[in-house]
């Protein structure tokens, strides 16, 4: 079988922070128990440009996998997730690609963040308040736009000051729990179920 490349969204414009962004995600993984069989991720910046990458690549006959936010609320973990790429930015399910394939961060990535709580609180220190956090048990309910309102309401008393996506991104989601994350967020349970039996 030819290896599993993840095509991510994330990590900009500059190689330097798609590089965090790759590497982040291969923290993450690695703790998730992907040590001797990771996938090779490929951080892609923007979702056209990951799905444009994930698109040729299935076109070549590669062993693909999309890894994007679904950037709005998606129904239940039952939809199929292409389903609401069509709905919602108007993505047609590329030929040879399965609803398996396809893999949504539930609203955004920073979503996962909400799953470790303790894992914000040792990256941004003293002066962090947990408090000004959602207090949601389903942290994909939580709507994109309250996300990084609460994470700046949540660190403005910290020395950073406010959170920022190019600064904190990647060192936050390379130190997060996986454990945390698969139990609080059934598309990202669903993402690393599905790999591990890909792999």
């Amino acid at each position: 079988m030819k290896k599993i490349t993840i095509y991510v969204e994330g990590g900009g414009d500059t190689s330097a922070l798609r590089g965090k962004c790759r590497r982040a995600f291969s923290s993450f993984l690695e703790k998730a128990g992907f040590v001797g069989k990771m996938p090779k991720i490929v951080a892609c910046g923007s979702r056209n440009a990951a799905f444009d990458s994930f698109c040729i690549a299935k076109r070549q006959g590669n062993n693909a996998l999309l890894l994007i936010d679904s950037e709005a609320p998606v129904q239940s973990i039952s939809v199929n997730p292409w389903e609401h790429l069509k709905n919602r930015d108007d993505w047609d399910r590329p030929q040879n690609a399965t609803e398996d394939d396809c893999h949504l961060m539930v609203q955004v990535t920073e979503t996962w963040f909400f799953a470790d709580v303790s894992a914000l609180e040792q990256y941004f220190g003293n002066g962090f308040n947990a408090n000004a956090l959602p207090k949601r048990t389903n942290i994909e309910e939580i709507p994109k736009h309250d996300i990084e309102s609460a994470l700046n309401d949540a660190t403005k008393n910290t020395k950073k000051k406010d959170y920022s996506k190019g600064r904190d991104s990647f060192e936050i989601l390379a130190n997060i729990d996986p454990a945390k994350v698969t139990q609080k967020s059934p598309w990202a349970n669903r993402f690393v179920v599905m790999l591990s039996e890909s792999v």
